[in-house]
């Protein structure tokens, strides 16, 4: 089983504020909802800002000077503050989320597609936990930023830039002493931003370790406990769990110790304002009502800092997550049609590889190298050579799931690159030996590839591959439903199933990489047959991937290859006189179906 990557010192902390820019715009799309979302936020603040205005009328002019109608008008502007908040406050925060949602579903939307054309060889160097805590997690905190965090800041800006202006008016030596009690609260929220994007980084680096181990050990669960691996597995995932809680811990602590330190200098400001505003109270130049409006104002100034911090962290998380999205996005397709790529006409099957050299990105060494060999319509070769020696990648440079990195693979005697992927692969079908089924009927997977093919059609392509009288003593034979990969088949089951899956698209050219492995040598043979017919009959070309002896001897042609060459080609009994090769890989199978067998012999 693959263990988790690890990454050299401390993951990346993420980029900064800047990539937000991205997901912000998105809400380009919705400038209506987002303009009633900001206009219900302004009136929301207007209405709480005249809250202390009114009870400075309430105090001064209706107490203060025993005026009832004064004191009524205060309450009845008091009352219909109240009710714009309401209603106001109901429709920011239901238009926030709905917006935020509707980006989040784009996102995923988007996501998944570019997934979907990622290069084999950037899924090959990337964690499938990491991707799917993009498409999770990171998209999550995002809309979390989008619904909640945007409208927080604007809401807390509007807020203290409006006290600011009416705390001046009231009076402005007042107003100076008031925001200079600020100016720490501001220094430390500062250093708290700063401290909390890295560790929301490492954070997230954790989850995807988790998702990678939970989808690892339930894939693998019955490796697991087939080697009784339990106790090893929850450890690995402990491990993990444990660098979550101790980054999660540390943010906690990071803002535990930060709030209180906020709240301690804005209450120092509270004793500051009613001090100095208390003497001039007594000294006849305030008046109570405005010294309490003052008092109320500084909670509305220290309240949009406060959440301005806890929005800090929320746009911490949303920075880091949308900066691991745009990695996604901006990751680089390796295999894409080329400028001016032409549509592959129906093809004939011939196949060409000229001196072909084959190097996974990043790799240091070449997996094939000057590999030149052609197949002719209509033809069957074969692939054979010890682990390790390049055959399935020999396979996969044809469909283009890897480009060469010198050389040309032809098919009709046009280079793969110069036609579209979909018009190649559209007539390329391949068998793999773990081959993948979805969740859904069996009809619906070998129909996957051809949704519109006629039950008969589907029929036809299950007998061909043998499938057909196992499907139909199930309890709903071809509309039975299966689980996730194929759950509750058999290994050979899962394989006939994927070969009348590549059957029923009619392809010109096919390729079984060891297609089957896992069915019984009765079975081999039955399915050997039939597709040795369609083949035959229909000239289709097929390139075999096999480690069985009985599976290669009776193809047209057999190519070796050792160590990424090809160091000998042709048919059975000439290799068995020609090529030392395929002489030991030929013994080694022999030996090893005679020592599974119980034959004497079998270990020589």
């Amino acid at each position: 089983m693959q263990a988790v990557k690890s990454r050299p010192g401390v993951p990346p902390a993420g980029p900064g504020i800047k990539v937000l820019g991205r997901p912000l715009g998105y809400l380009r799309a919705y400038r209506p909802l987002v303009a009633w979302a900001l206009g219900s936020v302004l009136i929301v603040q207007l209405a709480n800002l005249s809250g202390p205005l009114l009870i400075r009328f309430a105090i001064d002019d209706g107490i203060g000077n025993h005026d009832p109608h004064a004191l009524r008008l205060a309450l009845a502007g008091l009352l219909a503050l109240a009710m714009l908040r309401g209603v106001f406050g109901f429709l920011h925060v239901y238009l926030g989320e709905r917006v935020s949602h509707q980006v989040a579903y784009q996102l995923r939307d988007e996501l998944f597609a570019k997934v979907q054309r990622l290069s084999f060889s950037y899924l090959d160097r990337n964690e499938t936990g990491q991707l799917l805590t993009r498409l999770t997690n990171d998209v999550d905190q995002v809309r979390a930023f989008l619904g909640s965090g945007v409208v927080q800041i604007v809401q807390s800006l509007v807020t203290f830039v409006m006290s600011v202006i009416v705390i001046m008016v009231l009076d402005w030596r007042l107003a100076l002493v008031t925001l200079l009690t600020l100016l720490p609260i501001v220094w430390v929220l500062g250093r708290f931003t700063g401290t909390i994007g890295p560790m929301f980084g490492r954070i997230q680096h954790h989850v995807g370790q988790m998702n990678t181990l939970m989808r690892e050990s339930l894939a693998g669960t019955r490796i697991v406990r087939t080697f009784g691996r339990q106790e090893h597995e929850a450890k690995r995932y402990e491990t993990v769990n444990t660098g979550l809680l101790e980054q999660s811990i540390a943010a906690s602590r990071a803002g535990s110790n930060t709030f209180p330190i906020i709240m301690l200098f804005a209450n120092l400001g509270m004793l500051a304002i009613v001090g100095m505003g208390g003497w001039e109270v007594m000294g006849g130049h305030l008046t109570i009502g405005t010294l309490l409006a003052f008092t109320n104002y500084l909670g509305f100034l220290v309240q949009p800092i406060m959440t301005l911090g806890f929005s800090a962290m929320i746009l911490s998380r949303a920075s880091v997550s949308a900066g691991r999205i745009g990695e996604l996005f901006d990751a680089p397709l390796d295999v894409t049609d080329r400028p001016g790529a032409a549509e592959l006409p129906p093809i004939a099957g011939e196949v060409s590889f000229e001196q072909v050299t084959f190097r996974y990105p990043g790799g240091e060494q070449p997996v094939l190298t000057d590999i030149s060999f052609s197949l002719k319509a209509g033809e069957t070769v074969a692939v054979v050579g010890m682990t390790g020696s390049g055959k399935s990648t020999l396979a996969h440079l044809l469909p283009r799931f890897y480009d060469v990195t010198s050389g040309h693979v032809r098919v009709d005697g046009q280079d793969v690159r110069d036609v579209t992927l979909a018009s190649l692969r559209g007539q390329i079908a391949i068998v793999l030996q773990d081959p993948l089924l979805f969740g859904g009927t069996i009809a619906d997977n070998v129909a996957y590839g051809r949704p519109s093919a006629t039950r008969e059609e589907i029929e036809r392509a299950a007998r061909a591959a043998r499938a057909d009288d196992f499907i139909r003593t199930l309890p709903d034979g071809y509309d039975t439903v299966i689980g996730e990969r194929g759950a509750g088949l058999s290994g050979g089951q899962r394989q006939r199933i994927a070969i009348a899956r590549a059957l029923l698209v009619d392809p010109r050219l096919i390729i079984l990489d060891d297609s089957t492995s896992a069915v019984d040598a009765e079975t081999e043979a039955a399915i050997q047959a039939s597709m040795d017919r369609l083949i035959r009959d229909h000239r289709r070309t097929c390139l075999v991937i096999a480690h069985r002896f009985s599976t290669v001897r009776e193809a047209d042609r057999i190519l070796v290859l050792h160590q990424g060459r090809l160091v000998a080609q042709g048919s059975h009994d000439e290799l068995m006189i020609t090529s030392p090769v395929y002489q030991d890989i030929v013994g080694t199978q022999l030996s090893r179906t005679m020592a599974a067998a119980g034959l004497p012999g079998g270990d020589a």
